[in-house]
């Protein structure tokens, strides 16, 4: 019986690559907005996981018209797909600050933010805005506990943000806060983990409105939607949902998106009883975690990765004699984001046959600016 993913004319689909299910991808961003009940004005959602113009296009079509991503080339293709506003939530060093105002003076159309935790940065800012005559949106990056960018709440904090209104080129927007440390299996844990973390956040929130009440409260990624989405003043930024994966798929069970982008890989070799080679090496998925936790695929049963080099994958399996170089394995990546990073190009998958490619255009450092 035809599996959901097969592929009509896989012969057509080089190997290894990637996959995007049209239908799924869809469903995913249909189930996004229904978590906000309808109110696209709650999502910022992040874009460093698919990278692609075409899934900006997607989802401004539904009404989503705010995103966040991590680099300059994330934050170009959505403007340049129309996006009404952009947070660069990486905070901007080096000639990366100059690349950001150009950006806003390329788009004049896109209001463009960017996140800051010190004053060195504040001052960098202001003074590239004061050469160019631009304004600046800023978030300040609140560290509620992952300990890996924003300041903690407590006296600094209040400092930074008091000084913020004596820099005229810089328009306090609000804070941001990223909370991806948070993965508890159980929701009701999770959750309670989260709010217990984001009280002060909330104490700070409320206290801030009451000076500036046009400020916004930008907080979370995949992990902690589900918990972010309860509250109605929260801008949630789901990232990975848009795609899923196996990695999340197993962590967050309230959370039951469709897997709408698979690995396509071949056998490549059959090198000796039991063992298998694919073409898929650590140059086509992403190997951050241990090898179990690369890949699961949707076709294959009872095999073990024994070993992966950067063009082939080695497998043990149990029934070898089944198996034929040249075999088409349908793969589901541990984590997504990084995995689309390593391909060029996406096959779209609709109705069960390959219509089309989307370039992943911001897998590039640079586009233009």
């Amino acid at each position: 019986m035809k599996a959901w993913y097969d592929i009509e004319d896989i012969e057509s689909i080089d190997s290894p690559s990637i996959a995007l299910y049209e239908e799924n991808l869809m469903h995913n961003l249909q189930k996004i907005i229904s978590m906000v009940h309808g109110n696209t004005s709650l999502i910022m959602p992040h874009i460093k996981t698919s990278k692609m113009p075409k899934v900006i296009r997607a989802m401004m079509s539904l009404g989503i018209k705010n995103f966040k991503c991590s680099t300059i080339a994330e934050a170009e293709i959505a403007a340049a797909e129309g996006a009404d506003g952009v947070l660069i939530a990486h905070q901007l060093v080096g000639p990366k600050i100059q690349r950001f105002c150009k950006l806003s003076q390329h788009f004049p159309n896109t209001s463009f933010s960017t996140i800051v935790d010190n004053i060195d940065s504040i001052k960098k800012l202001n003074e590239e805005a004061g050469k160019l005559q631009l304004n600046i949106g800023i978030y300040v990056d609140i560290n509620s506990g992952m300990h890996r960018s924003g300041i903690e709440p407590g006296m600094a904090l209040d400092k930074l943000i008091a000084s913020i209104p004596l820099y005229e080129g810089l328009n306090f927007k609000g804070i941001h806060v990223y909370d991806g440390h948070l993965r508890d299996a159980n929701f009701q844990n999770r959750n309670s983990k989260i709010e217990h973390e984001f009280e002060p956040v909330e104490i700070l929130f409320d206290t801030l409105k009451q000076t500036y009440p046009h400020i916004k409260l930008i907080c979370g990624g995949t992990p902690s939607f589900s918990s972010h989405v309860l509250q109605e003043h929260r801008i949630t930024s789901p990232g990975t949902c848009v795609l899923w994966d196996w990695g999340y798929s197993e962590k967050l069970k309230e959370q039951d998106y469709k897997y709408a982008a698979l690995l396509i890989c071949r056998v490549i070799s059959k090198p000796k009883k039991g063992v298998i080679t694919i073409d898929l090496g650590h140059k086509s998925v992403a190997s951050e975690n241990p090898i179990h936790l690369r890949v699961r695929f949707l076709n294959l049963k009872n095999y073990e990765l024994l070993s992966q080099s950067e063009e082939h994958g080695v497998l043990q399996v149990e029934h070898w004699e089944h198996i034929e170089v040249g075999d088409v394995l349908y793969g589901i990546p541990y984590h997504i984001c990084p995995t689309v990073n390593l391909h060029d190009d996406v096959s779209v998958i609709s109705n069960g046959k390959m219509v089309g490619r989307w370039h992943i255009e911001a897998r590039k450092r640079k586009i233009t600016i």
